[in-house]
């Protein structure tokens, strides 16, 4: 702790003697240097292949949707879509936008709707997440601007999909070089483009000088973005401070208010929908056994004090989440949450009844901040169980989970910024790679509520899932997440709640 500190006395030294003249320069060259990277490095640039949080953010960049979500009013407009229209409950027609082009030349029409749908709605083809194409069933050309989109079944969350993480693709491009060569060149219509790429460690976009046809994005205001992936959180405050880049957003409560000290320097924290969950093999994947039982699972949900790691570790506008979903979600009705106090000795009590009164050892899973894990682990040795952490890589912890050898597991998922409980709960609990639980009664209530056009009838099913998720405990939800921000003051930051940026709406002062 000690050397921490005097590691961010020194950086801030230095922030205050070089970071006016870094950040002018910068400032003049018209470029945003940008760290990321604290989750892994983007493990694949296609966004149809990656689940990586800082891949979502790249594509928003990169690429456009035919529909835009106005997170200030809450509403749906059109992108590459100039309007649209259902059908019927399970098809829409849109009209497209003329006049737009993709990075590489190419003209935007139908065929790369059609195309783009199509391969993405076909499973032999592999995209990652499935629930959010999985609704898919074909998309057909009407004309030149026109194509139509046939639903499997009435899709309620559809606009949240369109607006979010289907990216439309130039299809002669794609179907030349597929998710390998649109790895090593990503290739969209949207506000900037992808110049030059060393895989896993740099990006350099500059702004689309053709992105002038009206989107409601807007044109970037910045004329170049140049990302770094820099795993460790301190050095990219080093290098923020020592002015070597403009922002970050993966640091720490602490490190933004030291930030916040240094002149030249601001930081902003603000509450995301993504939310940490501890998750337990109560199927037996893993064959550990105690995880199996109940009564331990509700030890375990007594002795850890959530409260205090959002507040003490987490902090900022962090709460604690009773759902397996975030409340803003639709359908995340926290009311049927069973809610989990801290009470160690209860737990105590209730790992005696379970046949485990002197505890036993546990292997526990973690990617993120270890200080969240290793007070998780200090709960659960106040109550007799010694757990010991794994501290992985976020990819090398999912393909664990994928072979189901993780009984104790501490994780969490941003629902790719989807407002909707389709996009996390039944993610995780549908018998997927991702389901502990395979719970047949949870599996067959949430397919009803992603399946229904009905929002009563959704919001019943959903709520059935929720209290059997909380109350048996295949999950104990933790905490929602705060995104830290760090950044040259010279910058105009703006902050979005679905965890986001938006660079090509930030702008020099």
């Amino acid at each position: 702790m000690r050397k921490a500190k005097l590691l961010m006395s020194a950086v801030a030294t230095l922030g205050v003697l070089f970071s006016a003249q870094s950040a002018l320069a910068d400032k003049e060259s018209d470029t945003l240097r940008v760290a990321w990277g604290a989750t892994g490095p983007i493990d694949n640039l296609d966004s149809y292949f990656n689940t990586n949080r800082t891949g979502i953010w790249l594509a928003r960049h990169v690429w456009d949707t035919l529909v835009f979500r106005n997170l200030e009013e809450g509403t749906y407009e059109p992108l590459l879509a100039e309007s649209w229209e259902f059908v019927d409950d399970k098809t829409i027609d849109f009209t497209l936008r003329q006049g737009v082009q993709f990075h590489n030349g190419e003209p935007f029409d139908a065929d790369d709707v059609v195309y783009t749908f199509n391969f993405i709605a076909d499973p032999d083809n592999g995209v990652l997440a499935q629930n959010n194409v999985k609704w898919i069933d074909r998309a057909e050309k009407i004309d030149q601007y026109k194509v139509r989109l046939h639903m499997k079944n009435p899709v309620p969350q559809v606009f949240e999909f369109l607006s979010g993480p289907l990216a439309i693709y130039p299809n002669e491009y794609y179907a030349d070089v597929g998710p390998e060569g649109m790895n090593r060149q990503p290739i969209g219509t949207g506000p900037y483009k992808v110049d030059e790429i060393q895989p896993t460690e740099r990006y350099r976009l500059s702004k689309n000088e053709n992105y002038n046809w009206g989107s409601p994005k807007g044109e970037p205001k910045i004329g170049a973005i140049d990302i770094r992936e820099i795993a460790d959180v301190q050095t990219q405050v080093a290098e923020l401070l020592a002015g070597g880049i403009d922002f970050t957003a993966d640091i720490t409560a602490d490190q933004v208010e030291n930030i916040r000290k240094v002149p030249g320097f601001d930081g902003a924290q603000a509450e995301t929908m993504r939310i940490s969950y501890l998750g337990f093999d109560a199927a037996g994947r893993s064959g550990f056994e105690p995880t199996q039982k109940e009564k331990v699972r509700q030890a375990i949900a007594h002795a850890v004090n959530r409260k205090a790691l959002s507040e003490s570790l987490v902090r900022g506008s962090s709460r604690v989440v009773n759902t397996p979903c975030f409340p803003t979600q639709f359908g995340c009705d926290e009311t049927v949450a069973t809610v989990w106090e801290y009470n160690p000795e209860k737990a105590r009590a209730l790992l005696a009844e379970a046949g485990y009164p002197d505890g036993f050892e546990i292997e526990i899973y973690n990617y993120r901040s270890s200080s969240w894990a290793e007070a998780i682990i200090g709960d659960l040795a106040d109550i007799g169980i010694t757990a010991n952490l794994n501290q992985l890589g976020y990819f090398a912890l999912r393909d664990l989970q994928h072979e189901g050898k993780t009984p104790l597991y501490l994780m969490d998922w941003g629902s790719y910024s989807i407002n909707d409980m389709s996009a996390i709960t039944s993610r995780f609990f549908t018998q997927g790679p991702d389901d502990f639980a395979m719970d047949d009664e949870v599996k067959a209530w949430l397919e009803a509520g992603d399946n229904s056009s009905d929002p009563e009838e959704r919001q019943e099913n959903y709520a059935k899932a929720i209290e059997r998720i909380t109350s048996r405990l295949y999950w104990l939800p933790m905490f929602s997440h705060v995104r830290n921000h760090g950044f040259v003051d010279d910058l105009n930051f703006v902050g979005f709640v679905d965890e986001i940026p938006r660079f090509y709406a930030y702008s020099w002062k």
